[in-house]
């Protein structure tokens, strides 16, 4: 997991829309100080934000993106990968990676099914239900943790970044960045090189 101080997220925290919805942008620092992790983060996500049009069948999603462009992507780069996570219908909230010639998508995320409470037995003792929310507007929330604190989510380049703080850590935050594995209108998994996180949707 890459730790990254809250300094350098103040420092870049009024450039940056974290979330759904989230522009693309590249900022330039004259601070050389600025953690590098941070603004690699803020410069290189690529994903295309907007709304499931009304025309979307099974092989093209009609997005109609957050600067007010519609664009008729086919889906089966995204599909041949096994890169389309929840089904989606006109009105939901998408983020999706483009292919090189921009005519179809390789990923494809539907945000409003990400969005949910989502909760998994306690690894520590089994008896209770511990989890995480991912609300409207790029927040994150704890559900029945002590110990850890989410803050924020976004999608960045086909991955869930998710910001906490850790109970002992003082206003110290950290960016964890997974791969989506599952996403059903039941079911969560991602996981990096340390963590495989599996939720079900509280009812």
């Amino acid at each position: 997991m890459k730790t990254i101080k809250m300094m350098a997220l103040l420092a870049v925290a009024g450039m940056v829309m974290v979330g759904c919805g989230s522009k693309n942008q590249s900022t330039a620092f004259a601070d050389d100080s600025i953690d590098s992790t941070a603004m690699m983060l803020i410069n290189q996500n690529k994903t295309v934000f907007g709304l499931c049009g009304d025309e979307t069948n099974d092989s093209t999603l009609q997005l109609i993106t957050d600067s007010g462009d519609t664009l008729l992507l086919g889906l089966q780069q995204a599909y041949e990968k096994e890169q389309v996570y929840g089904s989606f219908q006109g009105g939901d909230k998408m983020a999706v990676m483009l292919s090189d010639d921009k005519k179809g998508a390789t990923h494809v995320i539907c945000e409003s099914m990400l969005q949910g409470d989502w909760v998994m037995l306690n690894p520590l003792d089994g008896s209770s239900t511990v989890g995480i929310s991912i609300k409207e507007g790029g927040i994150a929330e704890s559900i029945e943790q002590s110990t850890i604190f989410y803050k924020t989510w976004r999608i960045v380049n086909g991955q869930i970044e998710i910001t906490l703080v850790r109970e002992g850590g003082g206003d110290e935050e950290e960016i964890n960045v997974y791969n989506i594995i599952k996403l059903d209108a039941d079911s969560l998994i991602y996981s990096n090189e340390e963590d495989l996180m599996e939720y079900e949707r509280r009812k």
